[in-house]
């Protein structure tokens, strides 16, 4: 006998408590009423997210046989490759908890260093909760405190999660006590697991259903939705990543963008399984994507709000700040020809990076290219493979610089990026330069060492912090002094036990010196350094000394120079390439040896006036490199 029920979300819960269970899985899951979960997993870098995530994933049952992998929502090859997350990835799940009940979650896995932190705001603004993960050996650690901090600043639920609990060094309940003395979280609100056992994800699951709660809005109030990342596609276009926090989106639909006010029909909306499943809404609480057949890359605006143009809502979602860029770089195409593809490249990676910007500027060493602007150094690594291996260019950057801000003697004040364009001495009456508040965790017998390497940084101390078993420093430093090294030293020093982290606080006066590097008596525009007056000379002299040995040898010797002003303070050669005019000539007058060398040296004085010198890409990568 088969029978037909055919009922509405009203009538759903009258209906017999036998006859509920005989065609609830039949029904659509929003008439069984799924209840949703958005939360984030967060932590500091290396603490196992992506693991834990994976194990989340074939707990559930989002992993078939032929689909297991290590890192499943690393994405990228590079973040496959340095085991490190670089990009946030969402992906949606079903859990069915043991009294029958049916959740889905959206889970967004998140990077950990420094430098993608704003990854992990944008994150969080998609969310109730979070998994604030903690290493059972390692404790507490820099970006832990910082990410727990984002995540009670966004008023998100926060579950401690101890990871790692299968190392033979764990200390899981001393760590979870740290967690409660550092950040305030409850010891024993803690959940011990392990990402590489699978030890304790059932108990973690239960925790994101009974303490992270459900996503608010009503589906019949007017579309709201935010935007918290997008990525391009060659026949869709741009497709926006959303948190929908009001109202429902479907195809055939109007949208209209709140930033710039234009109007798109709705191709597709769908999910991440974690690739793009299509769907046929998206309704309040969902986490999806949109294709609206957007074409023009800066359309779409991370932290805009999307609206129904038939139903508007009265005002957008607040967003979150917009990333400013720290680091800055100029980037050039070895062949000139590149240009314009190396423009397009970089426009449709700052679609799917908000943190990144880019200008073009001009060298004349170089040619054309663009200035970069990146959170830290990691960041800036990583465009560049990208940029080299998803777009096949081949690049030459230039040393990193923070923004300077200088006062000139007109009382006019300038705020440059770039070493070459710094005025000249008797034009600036003071020059400022970013300082942060940099915080370090390490154990106490390496604290010495720390401290010295931060002092011949030029930092000065703030304060000392004993936490459980470990120390905090917090210094102020100036910003550029921890651009190139400082994290290598630190790791070295600490034998890989410190972890770091800083914010910049203000601008402060300094006296900084912009160096010139000179190759053949020409100056190259793009390796010119800016350094404080006291290591000056001993930041010139490793410079050339560096350039020396890279830049390939000529028929003339090559001066390599460095200068403050039109002072030469430091200087190298790169010696000639040499021929014996004389071996045939043995015996016999001195006179005819001395002819024979002038008519050589005539020769090559003659080659030098209409030579140049080709300045190879590690001669740049060189400057990164002054460091013994």
């Amino acid at each position: 006998m088969k029978i037909v029920v055919s009922v509405t979300t009203s009538e759903r819960s009258r209906l017999p408590s036998h006859l509920n269970r005989l065609c609830g899985s039949r029904l659509p899951a929003r008439l069984r009423g799924v209840k949703f979960r958005n939360f984030s997993i967060i932590a500091h870098v290396d603490h196992g997210k992506s693991t834990l995530a994976d194990r989340i994933l074939e707990h559930l049952g989002a992993m078939g046989e032929r689909d297991k992998r290590d890192q499943t929502l690393d994405t990228l090859e590079l973040e496959r490759e340095r085991g490190i997350t670089i990009k946030s990835t969402p992906v949606r799940l079903n859990y069915t908890r043991p009294n029958g009940e049916e959740y889905v979650f959206n889970l967004i896995d998140t990077p950990g260093h420094v430098d993608f932190n704003y990854e992990v705001s944008r994150s969080l603004a998609a969310c109730e909760g979070v998994l604030l993960l903690v290493d059972a050996s390692q404790g507490v650690e820099a970006q832990t405190i910082v990410n727990a901090y984002l995540a009670i600043d966004s008023n998100l639920t926060i579950i401690p999660v101890v990871n790692k609990i299968d190392l033979p060094a764990a200390d899981p309940e001393g760590a979870a006590q740290e967690l409660e003395e550092v950040v305030g979280i409850p010891a024993e609100d803690a959940i011990f697991a392990s990402g590489k056992t699978g030890v304790g994800v059932p108990e973690i699951l239960e925790a994101i259903v009974e303490r992270i709660p459900a996503p608010s809005g009503s589906a019949q109030a007017p579309l709201k939705a935010l935007i918290f990342d997008s990525v391009y596609d060659a026949y869709q276009g741009v497709l926006l990543f959303v948190r929908v926090l009001e109202g429902k989106v479907s195809p055939k639909d109007k949208i209209n963008l709140f930033s710039n006010g234009k109007n798109f029909e709705v191709d597709r909306v769908g999910t991440f399984s974690p690739g793009l499943v299509v769907g046929q809404s998206l309704e309040a609480g969902e986490v999806g994507w949109i294709a609206a057949g957007i074409r023009d890359i800066q359309d779409a605006q991370v932290g805009d709000t999307i609206t129904r143009t038939d139903f508007p809502t009265d005002a957008p979602f607040p967003g979150f700040k917009p990333a400013q860029p720290v680091v800055f770089s100029g980037l050039y195409p070895t062949d000139t020809e590149d240009y314009r593809k190396m423009r397009e490249a970089l426009e449709r990676l700052k679609l799917n990076d908000a943190a990144f910007s880019f200008e073009p500027e001009t060298s004349e060493a170089l040619g054309f290219g663009f200035r970069c602007g990146f959170l830290g150094l990691l960041h800036a690594e990583i465009i560049q493979e990208r940029l080299e291996r998803e777009y096949d260019l081949d690049l030459i950057a230039t040393a990193p610089a923070v923004i300077y801000r200088i006062t000139l003697t007109s009382g006019e004040v300038l705020t440059t990026q770039n070493p070459a364009e710094f005025p000249t001495r008797d034009r600036m009456e003071r020059v400022e330069e970013p300082y942060i508040k940099l915080s370090v965790m390490l154990p106490e017998e390496h604290v010495g060492p720390v401290m010295q390497l931060l002092q011949e940084r030029r930092g000065s101390m703030v304060t000392m912090n004993y936490v459980g078993k470990r120390v905090e420093l917090i210094y102020e430093v100036p910003f550029a002094e921890i651009l190139y090294d400082f994290h290598d030293r630190l790791k070295s020093i600490s034998r890989g036990y410190a972890s770091m982290d800083y914010e910049i606080i203000d601008y402060r006066e300094g006296d900084l010196r912009k160096v010139d590097i000179y190759v053949n008596n020409d100056i190259v525009d793009a390796l010119a350094v800016v350094v404080h007056e006291d290591k000056a000379y001993s930041l010139g002299r490793k410079i050339v000394d560096k350039m020396a040995e890279v830049i390939p040898r000529q028929m003339w010797a090559v001066p390599v120079q460095a200068a403050i002003g039109g002072k030469i303070i430091a200087r190298a050669t790169v010696k000639a390439y040499r021929k014996d005019v004389l071996a045939k000539c043995y015996g016999g007058d001195v006179s005819r040896k001395k002819k024979l060398l002038n008519k050589q040296k005539k020769g090559k004085a003659r080659m030098k006036q209409i030579g140049t010198v080709e300045v190879p890409q590690e001669a740049f990568l060189a400057v990164l490199s002054t460091e013994d």
